[in-house]
C-alpha cells in the first residue's frame, strides 16, 4: 500500500478548475518533487493531500485513510503528516523551545519534560541547539525553516510535506535548509516535496511530477525527466530553469 495514493482529485474555485483529475502515488521511503511553473497547481495539490484545501472530486488516502471522507478525523490524521510551509508559520511570542513543545503536549498528549527534550535533540538534528531559547524574529529565515522542519519532526510524522520551502529564503540560505532536506531523504523519510530547486531533485527525488494549468503532465524517474521529458511543456521549463 503507497503511504499516499492520490487518484483523480479535481478541484474548482467557483468557475476555475485548479487541479484536473490528479493522480499519483508515494510509496513508503520514497521522496518526489512536484514541479512546474507558476499557477500549475503545485501548492494546492500538495495541500489536498493533508486536507489543508478541500477538493471536490477523486480520492486522497493517506496510509489507507481517506482524507476526503467525513469521518476521517483530519486533525489526528494531520498530527501524523509533517507540513513545512513557504513562510515558517513560528509563534512569534513563543521561544524556539516552546515553538517545538507546544503541539507535543496539546495533540500528542506528551509531557512537559519529554516534549522539550524530543525538541532540543531535534533542535540538534537541524544544528540549533545554541537558538533553543531564542525567539523567532531573532533567527534568520533559513534558521527559522530549519526550527520549522525541526517541528514538524517533533511530531514523528509517517510522512513530510514541503510546499516551496526555500522560495522566501535569501540565496545564501536556502542550501541550509536543503541540507537537513536531504539528510531526511537519507534516512528514508517519505517525502513529497514543490520546489523549484531542481539540483535538489537531481539528488534525492525518485520521482518527478511535472504540472501545468492544473494537471499533471509527467510523472516519471528523475532521470527520465531530466534526460528526455516528454511533454514539450516540460522541455520547456527545463530548458528555462536549467540553461542560466
Amino acid at each position: 500500500m503507497p503511504m499516499i495514493e492520490m487518484k483523480n482529485v479535481s478541484k474548482w474555485y467557483g468557475e476555475f478548475q485548479v487541479l484536473a483529475e490528479c493522480s499519483t502515488q508515494v510509496e513508503k521511503g520514497e521522496v518526489i518533487v512536484v514541479c512546474g511553473p507558476s499557477g500549475s497547481g503545485k501548492s494546492t495539490l500538495i495541500k489536498c493531500v493533508n486536507g489543508l484545501e478541500p477538493f471536490q472530486q477523486g480520492e486522497v488516502i493517506i496510509n489507507g485513510i481517506s482524507v476526503g471522507d467525513p469521518k476521517t478525523d483530519l486533525p489526528k490524521l494531520r498530527a501524523r503528516v509533517g507540513m513545512v510551509f513557504q513562510h515558517f508559520e513560528l509563534f512569534p511570542h513563543m521561544s524556539i523551545t516552546e515553538n517545538l513543545s507546544i503541539a507535543q503536549v496539546k495533540v500528542l498528549g506528551r509531557g512537559p519534560d519529554e516534549a522539550r527534550e524530543r525538541g532540543l535533540k531535534l533542535l540538534d538534528r537541524v544544528g540549533l541547539r545554541s537558538q533553543a531559547d531564542k525567539f523567532p524574529g531573532q533567527l534568520s529565515g533559513g534558521q527559522q525553516q530549519r526550527v520549522a522542519i525541526a517541528r514538524a519532526l517533533s511530531m514523528d510524522p509517517i510522512c513530510m510535506l514541503f510546499d516551496e520551502p526555500t522560495s522566501a529564503l535569501d540565496p545564501e540560505m536556502i542550501n541550509e535548509v536543503l541540507d537537513v532536506m536531504v539528510e531526511l531523504a537519507q534516512e528514508g523519510m517519505t517525502m513529497m516535496v514543490v520546489t523549484h530547486e531542481m539540483g535538489f531533485a537531481r539528488k534525492v527525488a525518485h520521482r518527478v511530477v511535472f504540472m501545468d494549468q492544473g494537471r499533471i503532465v509527467e510523472d516519471d524517474k528523475k532521470e527520465a525527466f531530466f534526460g528526455s521529458p516528454r511533454s514539450e511543456r516540460a522541455q520547456q521549463f527545463l530548458s528555462k530553469i536549467l540553461h542560466h
